[in-house]
């Protein structure tokens, strides 16, 4: 249940001061009761406006009606009580800036919105609603020893219903859980749920920070889809675009006839390459926008963490800039010193008051400390160069690849100086980049070889692990926002197999400690061999730094069917096949392995060695016979 706070000197000075954290619990608007009179209350910040009035269906949109008043304290905050406004209606704040212009604007702090092409805010009392997540919200841990597997999704497109309309939150709930549980992810991260004007924008130019998007619902809707998916196991995160804001006039845009949530020189304040405003991090009501907006969503919403949208962006004052189109700071430097004190206070904040949530940086440069406690306190970082380095690899004919060896093997060097999530969002589907299967070389039969080595390798590698919709059945076209996935695509092996091969990807990864609890450990992954360019072989072990328990991985990543290939391990004994991407379940050729029995003889400084048959674009999980690690399980995911 929404909280109100009483409109008084004392909370608008908090507010002012910074001091605030929940600011959408005195702005926006308020069901309440006045002097025993129904009604709602209204306030905003507009401090450069000389006049503000609300209008909306309980006065006809009369801008003459309902004049707001000045709060006391001179911060610039506008308030009015309107008897008999209630629950449902819509409204805006009719602005008039200093140069007389009046443009209509749209609550910052909106609940809920009309669905666009419409614009208005509507007045959102909370409606009933029974949490039944007690036990996993009081049992979340953010402890980077857990697995964390990510489905990324964009509502809009993952299905639709008929007419190729939007459902609602309520119908795509069960239908995301039945199969995100099925495919083994512990989350999912949903793409564009916060109020935006343009569906082409992807929900990344956002208007309404505080609302969730009317296209697939009411706000209870979408409490009920974090509630079944919560039920069933599986984490929320959502992305979160604290980095700019549309030009939109409806928005947060010269808000009040001027600047006033964006800095006010451009050479700061606009983003020429996206024709968007850049947040003022210098003010404090704006920072407290921000933030307020993330708790709203953990708090009230439950969700269990963020991936913030273009971090660098925020972080470097000359990003995407050329000389003299950018201010330095203070010292001379090009670090925003501003944005990064507010991700400061952010992560400080959520990690306080929402215990378990995390947060990720979507941040594509070497900024140091993203992740450390002492620096930016984000929990993860995505791994943007491993992203284009393994992507990179895997584009080129395999006949080149030997040139390249050390793409595959340079994540290692850099590796702990974050924690890394390997991410591979809808970024890389998109804008002729081809689907991820599309990118690989070769004849069909070699791309789905080639992508399925590419995600074994993914999962193999030490680093949280997130993959965009449709990747994981080998879609051959490119995301298209406006119509679902290809769902018909699953009744045909070569893609169900791929699909399989994920699930039993993420079964392995959260069955074996060894796959996940060294993320973010040196001893958590061990070479073997990792200079054999001419085979473009690469073995390396992933190992549990507190059991010692480990797993073997051997790849061959050229269509170049290797048999014996001898490979070092530490231990003799009897070794067995965990996953091979060449099984004929997943629609390889079913290569079979002579004999898994070690032999007493030296090989890359390994006292025993194994001789393995090497299927062409392959990826071998092997472990010793006798750890007794977690079985695979089996079973269908269920289909949309």
């Amino acid at each position: 249940m929404t909280f109100t706070l009483p409109l008084t000197g004392e909370y608008l000075s908090k507010l002012n001061s910074a001091d605030l954290v929940r600011p959408d619990q005195l702005l926006g608007a308020h069901v309440m009761t006045e002097n025993g009179v129904a009604g709602v209350r209204f306030a905003v910040w507009a401090p450069n406006a000389v006049h503000v009035a609300v209008v909306g269906d309980f006065n006809g949109w009369n801008a003459f009606d309902h004049p707001m008043n000045h709060t006391d304290g001179g911060w610039g905050f506008w308030s009015a009580f309107v008897p008999g406004a209630t629950h449902g209606q819509t409204y805006k704040f009719a602005v008039t800036g200093q140069d007389g212009q009046t443009t209509w604007k749209a609550d910052p702090y909106a609940v809920a919105s009309e669905l666009r092409p419409k614009t208005a805010s509507i007045v959102w009392q909370d409606q009933p609603f029974t949490w039944s997540d007690d036990a996993w919200m009081a049992s979340r841990d953010q402890s980077d020893t857990k697995p964390l597997s990510i489905y990324e999704l964009h509502l809009g497109s993952w299905l639709r219903g008929d007419d190729n309309w939007f459902m609602n939150y309520r119908d795509l709930a069960p239908r995301i859980a039945d199969y995100v549980e099925g495919l083994g992810y512990t989350h999912v991260e949903l793409m564009g749920v916060m109020e935006h004007p343009f569906d082409g924008s992807w929900g990344y130019q956002v208007t309404g920070y505080y609302a969730p998007t009317a296209r697939f619902g009411t706000p209870e809707d979408f409490k009920f889809f974090v509630d079944t998916l919560h039920a069933r196991g599986i984490g929320v995160l959502l992305d979160w675009v604290p980095g700019h804001f549309p030009t939109d006039e409806i928005g947060l845009a010269r808000f009040d006839g001027g600047p006033l949530f964006e800095y006010a020189d451009p050479r700061k304040g606009f983003h020429p390459d996206w024709n968007t405003y850049v947040f003022d991090y210098g003010r404090n009501e704006v920072v407290m926008f921000l933030i307020g907006s993330a708790l709203k969503w953990m708090e009230d919403y439950h969700v269990d963490g963020l991936r913030v949208d273009a971090v660098a962006s925020m972080l470097y004052l000359n990003f995407s800039r050329k000389e003299g189109e950018w201010i330095p700071n203070v010292y001379g430097g090009q670090e925003n010193l501003e944005a990064i004190e507010f991700f400061k206070r952010l992560n400080a904040v959520i990690h306080h008051r929402a215990p378990g949530a995390i947060v990720v940086a979507e941040e594509s440069t070497n900024f140091p400390g993203v992740t450390a406690q002492e620096g930016l306190g984000f929990d993860y970082k995505w791994a943007m160069g491993w992203m284009n380095d393994t992507l990179a690899y895997f584009l080129e004919d395999p006949v080149y690849r030997k040139y390249n060896h050390g793409k595959v093997t340079f994540f290692e060097v850099y590796r702990n100086t974050e924690k890394f999530m390997l991410a591979v969002s809808h970024d890389e589907v998109v804008h002729l980049k081809l689907s991820l299967v599309g990118k690989m070389p070769g004849d069909w039969y070699a791309q789905r070889a080639g992508l399925r080595s590419f995600l074994g390798m993914q999962w193999a590698l030490p680093g949280k692990k997130l993959l965009f919709m449709g990747q994981e059945f080998a879609q051959r076209s490119e995301w298209n926002f406006e119509e679902s996935l290809p769902w018909y695509v699953l009744d045909y092996p070569e893609h169900r197999g791929v699909h399989d091969w994920l699930r039993d990807l993420n079964r392995l990864y959260r069955g074996h400690p060894a796959m996940h609890r060294g993320d973010h450990r040196e001893e958590g992954l061990s070479w073997i061999a990792g200079d054999d360019r001419d085979s473009s072989v690469y073995a390396f072990t992933r190992r549990d730094p507190e059991t010692g328990a480990w797993v073997l991985v051997v790849s061959n990543l050229t269509p170049v069917y290797r048999e014996g290939y001898s490979v070092g391990v530490p231990v003799a004994g009897l070794y067995r096949v965990l996953l091979d991407s060449d099984g004929g379940e997943y629609g390889g050729f079913g290569t079979m392995q002579d004999s898994l029995n070690s032999r007493p003889e030296e090989s890359h400084g390994q006292p025993q060695r194994l001789l393995l048959n090497l299927a062409p674009n392959s990826v071998l999980f092997l472990e010793l016979a006798d750890q007794h690690a977690e079985a695979l399980g089996t079973g269908d995911v269920p289909q949309p």
